[in-house]
């Protein structure tokens, strides 16, 4: 047992070193490169390395990136030709969403449906609150999909997994399909998508609905309302050291300062994320939330200075209640969704 455990510590240090290499190093290079999103690509990559302790298979890899090329393609086409339509782009906007909610459910497709759900977020807001990126969208996502994928094998290569021993591989969490909470999970998802569309605000729109996705998605872990609000705080965690890493940036603001906070600050989030434990995802979500953030604070996204960092921590406050509550409300009533709301 005690073996046992020592080979799950080396593992979660390794995978946790990993996920902080790839991330700060991926992250610097999109500032230096002037990239308009620079979280997209550290985000693929943090989802990659999280999803198991061995680099993915070529054709596994090849076939992720195609599936979100896919899906992002898709959605600037759906994007172009209903966006000035409201009810059917919704309408449209809801079943993608209710298809990715319904995969997570049954604990099958890995970080690829969470990532094609963030796609299916992205490409329609970016696309229809800002005109000047409505076409850039597609080359950002390239760049993205690329980009972690690249960082991905670099971490392995830097950090390979030892060859001497057998590695098992961690059960799939297989559940049965839950439609109801999928179809509130989209019902959700889509209200918030509503909301920033409606509101025309680019930080909002960048930050609000996929904080949203990320805490339902998480929710699955919270056995009780205590732990539903742990998921609240450790999320807002995340985004209070956005904002604490970017006061430190400002006082040096240089390349080298940016890769030394994000690698110790994602070393932080993304060592308890490796974890094998139910409270992996919250701190995967944690990580979500601090990318997001931090990555507004250096982009060059048009409008995303005008905010700041207190306003931004207000919107992933936001979120999260708003789905948290949402969640309580619209859930089915089962044992579990009754512990969480009770």
């Amino acid at each position: 047992m005690s073996t046992e455990r020592d080979l799950s510590v080396e593992e979660q240090k390794r995978k946790g070193l990993r996920v902080a290499f790839a991330v700060s190093i991926g992250f610097t290079f999109a500032v230096y490169a002037g990239a308009i999103v620079p979280f997209l690509g550290p985000l693929f990559a943090a989802q990659f390395l999280l999803g198991s302790s061995r680099p993915m298979p070529l054709g596994k890899t090849i076939g992720a990136a195609m599936v979100i090329l896919i899906a992002g393609t898709a959605m600037m086409v759906l994007t172009n030709v209903l966006g000035d339509r409201p009810a059917p782009f919704l309408l449209m906007l809801g079943l993608i969403y209710f298809a990715c909610f319904a995969a997570q459910s049954t604990g099958k497709g890995g970080p690829a449906v969470f990532l094609v759900l963030v796609v299916s977020i992205i490409v329609p807001l970016l696309g229809i609150l800002n005109e000047e990126l409505a076409n850039s969208i597609l080359s950002i996502l390239v760049a993205g999909v690329l980009s972690g994928t690249v960082l991905m094998w670099l971490a392995h290569a830097v950090f390979p997994e030892p060859f001497f021993r057998e590695v098992e591989a961690a059960p799939i969490d297989q559940r049965p399909l839950a439609l109801g909470r999928a179809l509130a999970n989209t019902v959700i998802l889509l209200g918030s998508v509503v909301i920033c569309l409606t509101s025309d605000n680019l930080t909002a729109a960048a930050v609000i609905p996929i904080t949203v996705a990320s805490l339902l998605g998480q929710l699955d872990v919270a056995a009780s309302a205590r732990a539903a609000i742990g998921l609240v705080l450790v999320n807002l965690f995340g985004g209070v050291l956005a904002s604490i890493a970017y006061a430190a940036l400002s006082l040096r603001p240089n390349l080298l300062s940016i890769f030394l906070i994000v690698f110790v600050v994602v070393l932080l989030i993304g060592g308890r994320a490796a974890a094998r434990s139910k409270d992996a995802p919250v701190f995967a979500g944690a990580l979500t939330t601090f990318l997001i953030l931090f990555g507004l604070g250096v982009s060059p996204l048009p409008g995303s200075a005008a905010e700041s960092f207190a306003t931004r921590i207000v919107y992933v406050a936001a979120a999260l209640i708003y789905a948290l509550l949402f969640a309580a409300i619209l859930w089915p009533r089962t044992g579990e969704t009754k512990r969480i709301s009770a």
